[in-house]
């Protein structure tokens, strides 16, 4: 009898310390315990991490910042369409730290969710942006303010930031409101990088510097100086931009209908063009890439920007080279992708959304029409067949859902695509 009070007692206590353990609250592992590490080196060039340009401006004004909510709608859009880098201009704004905001909620929210961020510290040279006369040789003050906070935010943040970029366009010399020289910014990449070597910074995030093909010794000798040599060998990698868009008005050698193209018919003709200028946009990145060679140096190269616009009432419109719809722009979208992904480059596309605010005075202009997407969420021609897919069911952009542009309608589209002129009318008018 004895014998069967202990074991009764025995089963008693087992039954009370499990239902213990069961009432005792599960610990939660944090999510930088159980997310992905991942590093620059690991997703740049990955066409598993695919890269876009993102500015989540909605209205006239940059005095308007999107609200964290309006960024996650943006974010989530991205993401379902296999985005996992987005790229950045300044911080200046609240709005890179808001980004970076909205990537850690919605992290939070789902311990799988990826999306990491190409950081850009803005710079640019004295009085630039005033009506005070311009120094190229003499940097702003507050570069020194950007730069800190740059830094500190990619320590905040740094499961999410894995670039930081040191300026935007910032060596160029047709940047002439704010261009500064490369002793500047290689003076602030070398600042980063010894950031990283005294543990300041992570060692893992790459520095770079977003420029223009040519400023990064692809063009005009006058940008082949000794500084920006030192700068090649002090980044982690190159990120380059090119625009052959631009140049169906400023160097149209690649645009236009050649020879017997006449006989195409209209898409094919098209279509020949925009092959050029998708080879183009590639001898751009090995003019660069022969140069960095030349020097003797080995580093990656990226895509930091390239696109082409739905729209614009200026050069490359009806009255000008013809070359913006969403046709073209489809057409050198997939390109593109095609292009980078086989090289192994990253290309931060620009732009995942129309900005109206970049040229709020003008509308029709093209700078307001680089996005994918329209600025109240309707996706281009370049993404239809992901809206097909229901890639983007239920989500939205401003609590709309995401529809496609003309109603879907091919014919509507294609009444606004316009054939390029013929070699001969470039030659002629340019």
């Amino acid at each position: 009898m004895k014998k069967t009070i202990h074991i009764l007692n025995l089963i008693l206590l087992v039954f009370i310390i499990m239902s213990c353990n069961e009432s005792q609250p599960k610990k939660i592992i944090p999510n930088d315990q159980i997310q992905k590490k991942v590093t620059a080196k690991d997703i740049l060039g990955n066409s598993n991490y695919l890269a876009i340009s993102y500015g989540g401006y909605r209205k006239l004004s940059r005095d308007f910042q999107p609200t964290i909510g309006e960024l996650k709608e943006d974010i989530k859009i991205l993401h379902a369409m296999n985005i996992r880098i987005l790229r950045t201009y300044n911080v200046q704004l609240a709005h890179a730290s808001n980004i970076l905001k909205a990537i850690r909620e919605l992290k939070n929210e789902d311990p799988n969710f990826e999306m990491y961020l190409m950081l850009g510290a803005w710079i640019d040279c004295l009085n630039a942006w005033t009506d005070r006369p311009v120094n190229h040789n003499v940097e702003s003050a507050q570069n020194a303010e950007e730069i800190d906070r740059a830094v500190a935010l990619s320590n905040e943040y740094p499961d999410i930031v894995k670039v930081i970029a040191v300026g935007n366009e910032a060596m160029v010399k047709w940047a002439t409101s704010y261009y500064v020289q490369p002793n500047v910014i290689l003076k602030w990449v070398s600042h980063l990088q010894s950031l990283k070597q005294t543990g300041k910074l992570s060692k893992d995030i790459w520095i770079t510097s977003s420029d223009n093909f040519a400023s990064w010794g692809g063009g005009d000798s006058q940008y082949h100086v000794e500084d920006l040599t030192k700068l090649i060998k002090a980044v982690d990698y190159l990120s380059i931009h090119t625009y052959p868009m631009h140049d169906t008005h400023y160097n149209p050698i690649f645009w236009g209908i050649f020879g017997d193209e006449t006989q195409l018919s209209s898409l094919k003709r098209i279509d020949t063009a925009m092959k050029r200028a998708k080879s183009y946009a590639v001898s751009q990145v090995d003019s660069v890439a022969s140069y960095v060679k030349s020097l003797g140096v080995d580093k990656p190269i990226h895509i930091g920007e390239t696109g082409w616009a739905s729209y614009s009432n200026g050069y490359y419109g009806s009255k000008g080279s013809k070359a913006t719809d969403e046709y073209k722009e489809a057409i050198f979208y997939n390109y593109i992708r095609e292009w980078t992904n086989d090289a192994q480059m990253s290309c931060f596309y620009f732009e995942a959304f129309d900005e109206p605010w970049k040229d709020a005075h003008n509308p029709g202009g093209s700078e307001n029409h680089f996005g994918l997407f329209t600025v109240d969420g309707k996706a281009k021609y370049a993404l239809w067949d992901l809206v097909d897919q229901g890639v983007f069911n239920g989500l939205t952009r401003g609590g709309k859902p995401i529809t496609k542009t003309y109603n879907g309608n091919k014919e509507a589209l294609f009444l606004e695509v316009e054939l390029p002129p013929v070699k001969k009318e470039l030659i002629k008018t340019h």
